[in-house]
């Protein structure tokens, strides 16, 4: 049984990604929101546990999180202008759980 229905990332600006995390049901929310640390997440993203945010959303069943993006959106370095990519990351960390 799949505990998210869908993970997206999204550019939050030019500076952070957002990761959205929409679990099936408030079981799998309670479960996910145990189960997925913010080290976790952290590592998975190459980035620092201290500069994540992460906001649980109870009444959305929605685990939110909010990273430093490495390299500015646009720049010569940027790999994803849009930040789509961010998601495949978590979603190994999920099925891993």
């Amino acid at each position: 049984m799949s505990l998210v229905q869908d993970i997206r990332s999204k550019n939050a600006g030019p500076f952070w990604i957002t990761i959205d995390l929409f679990c099936t049901d408030a079981a799998a929310f309670g479960r996910l929101k145990s189960a997925l640390t913010t080290a976790m997440v952290a590592q998975a993203l190459h980035a620092d546990a201290d500069s994540l945010q992460r906001f649980d959303i109870e009444a959305l069943n929605v685990i939110k999180f909010s990273a430093p993006r490495e390299v500015v959106q646009g720049s010569r370095a940027d790999r994803d202008m849009h930040g789509a990519s961010y998601a495949v990351l978590i979603k190994e960390l999920v099925d891993a759980l």
